[in-house]
């Protein structure tokens, strides 16, 4: 049988919808993952669905369409993810997936490994990393997408260049110090997309009617000449999804709120955006509420929740889905401004979203003392293990993957576990947690003490923390269960870890005369450094967290129950 080489013709380049992109390989010199490039029409589906099975590793495609472009473009049933669009995608989560296929628009890079491959490398224990990076050449940058606003006197501060003997190829110069170099254009970049458009079928001429007619802004797609060889010689488009973002105007954010006793603290509306199309419209948030504490601001528009987009949803659809999202939600928001900016580019506002699980909301490590950390499921589980340290009370994160879902999400070697889920779990064993964590789903929302600061927590009864002090004896609060030295974890639902007492203090005269206080008791603390060294310590009597919630007043009555808002 002849064997026919692919030949890559320039001229049409990623332009051709049916293109297939496969590299002759060595079968004996291990796995060879291969390049599919796939391009639709704004009416039609790439024709493939993507799982995640029970017992098999990875992503994998499946339900191919006989004739439709993913199989046109070398796609096959059974493959196996390994990145899209130059994204690792192997260790995150499988709804962050389709929504990074989901954002790319029109044309989409995906870099698989036939299903047999892919299991025999993660039975043996492969590196899949090192797999991907072997497909490339060392150095090669990605692009970035960068934004330039006009400056009075030096304009935009970028001229274009055609490249000799390469219709539609661009070269980038540049006032020294001018707009385009602050917002990230280097000398000698090659341009490739400017406002929407592809530049690689404009002439010269055409490009510069483009620069004329912006206003006194355009955003470029751009990527250092070394870079750009690369992408030609490995026949892969450069496309806004793989950008790295420069000096963007506007970015959607992706916010983890935990309800208080009156609920997130914010309303729901649905009102017409400036294009006539209806929107979901955050209003109403509330002065000190969750949704305040996140940085909801009035106005905002509602993209997704827990990741999943709402644009098609009715609005009692997108209601439903906030309160049936437990004890705690995630939101992705963006200023209205910031839609259109996007809808003008032909781009996913949600394509650089701040807060995903790529980009901290802000950083987490040993400074923090609690810590909230939201953790999303990977094909391979959430990443870490749960261990009792014998004989200290409580449930500690141990074995944690590098780059796996748990570190990623903030969390650290020896952390004790407060809640799941807004379940307290300070008074329950090992195999208890575990089952709350197998039901939580893909999403765990993890109330944390992290060991290096718990070792000090004794010491806070002399002041430098928020601790339990002066208990009266048979008043409400010790009728609560507080003990003294006990440390505040969180007042109504707030987090108070990283608060001041003045701070504390307030929370608690705004909290009326019911407060529920989650604590940790600083006779397991203290204990904590200890234990994770492997050294004996004498197990405390009380439970490692407990939630005390009760009247705090001169009389000792019932509790009052919370009132929940609508949202």
């Amino acid at each position: 049988m002849t064997k026919t080489k692919f030949t890559f013709n320039p001229k049409v380049g990623i332009d051709n919808p049916v293109m297939v992109i496969t590299d002759e390989a060595d079968s004996a010199a291990g796995p060879a993952p291969r390049l599919c490039v796939l391009k639709r029409d704004d009416t039609a589906s790439y024709g493939f669905n993507l799982r995640v099975e029970r017992g098999s590793p990875g992503h994998v495609v499946r339900s191919v369409v006989a004739g439709g472009v993913a199989e046109r473009c070398g796609l096959r049933d059974g493959d196996k993810l390994l990145e899209v669009n130059n994204c690792f995608v192997c260790d995150i989560s499988h709804p962050e997936v389709a929504g990074k296929i989901r954002v790319s628009g029109n044309q989409l890079c995906m870099l698989v490994l036939d299903e047999g491959a892919y299991d025999r490398a993660v039975s043996e224990d492969q590196d899949l990393r090192a797999l991907v990076r072997a497909q490339k050449v060392e150095g090669c940058e990605s692009p970035r997408l960068c934004h330039i606003a006009k400056e009075p006197g030096s304009g935009l501060g970028i001229n274009f260049t055609p490249v000799e003997g390469e219709r539609g190829r661009f070269s980038v110069s540049l006032v020294e110090g001018g707009a385009a170099e602050r917002a990230g254009v280097c000398k000698g970049d090659r341009l490739v997309w400017m406002d929407g458009a592809m530049v690689s079928g404009l002439t010269h001429s055409a490009l510069g009617k483009m620069v004329k007619k912006c206003d006194d802004h355009i955003t470029i797609l751009v990527i250092d000449s070394e870079s750009d060889k690369s992408y030609n010689q490995r026949r892969m488009p450069i496309l806004p999804a793989m950008a790295t973002p420069c000096n963007l105007p506007h970015r959607a954010r992706r916010l983890h709120l935990v309800p208080g006793p009156e609920g997130y603290g914010f309303l729901l509306k649905l009102e017409k955006a400036p294009s006539q199309r209806a929107a979901h419209v955050l209003r109403e948030v509330d002065s000190g509420s969750p949704a305040e504490e996140a940085g909801i601001q009035d106005g905002e528009l509602l993209l997704e929740v827990n990741g999943e987009s709402v644009e098609c949803l009715e609005h009692e659809e997108v209601v439903e889905r906030v309160r049936r999202s437990g004890q705690q939600v995630t939101l992705t928001t963006i200023a209205p401004q910031g839609l259109r900016f996007y809808t003008k580019l032909g781009l996913s506002p949600v394509l650089f979203c701040e807060g995903g699980a790529g980009e901290a909301e802000r950083p987490r490590g040993a400074g923090e003392r609690t810590r909230l950390c939201v953790v999303q499921k990977g094909p391979l589980g959430f990443g870490f293990n749960l261990v009792h340290m014998n004989p200290i009370p409580g449930t500690f994160i141990s074995q944690l993957a590098p780059g796996g879902p748990g570190q990623t999400a903030g969390l650290l070697e020896g952390d004790l576990l407060v809640q799941v889920n807004g379940h307290d779990v300070g008074d329950k064993c090992v195999e208890d947690v575990s089952v709350l964590l197998k039901e939580g789903g893909t999403n765990l929302s993890l109330l944390v003490v992290n060991n290096k600061h718990s070792s000090n927590m004794r010491r806070a009864s002399s002041g430098t923390d928020t601790t339990a002090s002066e208990l009266a004896p048979g008043g409400p609060g010790q009728t609560a269960g507080l003990l003294e030295g006990d440390l505040l974890v969180q007042v109504n639902g707030h987090n108070v870890g990283d608060k001041c007492v003045e701070d504390v203090s307030v929370l608690l005269k705004e909290g009326g005369t019911n407060l529920s206080l989650l604590v940790v008791n600083n006779k397991h603390s203290s204990n904590m450094r200890r234990a994770s060294s492997g050294t004996d310590t004498t197990a405390s009597e009380d439970s490692g967290s407990r939630r005390s919630s009760r009247t705090v007043s001169d009389e000792d009555g019932p509790s009052a129950a919370p009132v929940d808002r609508n949202l």
